[in-house]
């Protein structure tokens, strides 16, 4: 499993110079096809969303056979519910 470190500028700062010198000194922090295929070849890509596209993940990686970040949203909310039903009994 490949669960990235979800990380952006706005997170750091809402200057958009500062914001484009944080993108680029941490550009190697991207996840990419190349990391992907040092994982198992059964590795899954996943995020908690929102991401920001080809700053924390490729489109090929986010889109691409190994990402499960769609169905990881699609359950967040249950999870959620559930979790408020076991506090609040």
């Amino acid at each position: 499993m490949v669960y990235a470190k979800s990380w952006g500028t706005l997170l750091a700062t809402t200057d958009q110079e500062e914001g484009a010198h944080l993108i680029e000194k941490y550009e190697s922090w991207i996840t990419n096809g190349a990391k992907m295929k040092r994982a198992k070849p059964d590795a899954i890509y996943m995020h908690s969303l929102p991401a920001d596209r080809n700053i924390e993940v490729t489109d090929a990686v986010i889109d691409g056979e190994q990402s499960v970040v769609y169905d990881q949203a699609e359950n967040r909310p249950h999870v959620e519910k559930a979790m408020m039903a076991f506090t609040m009994s």
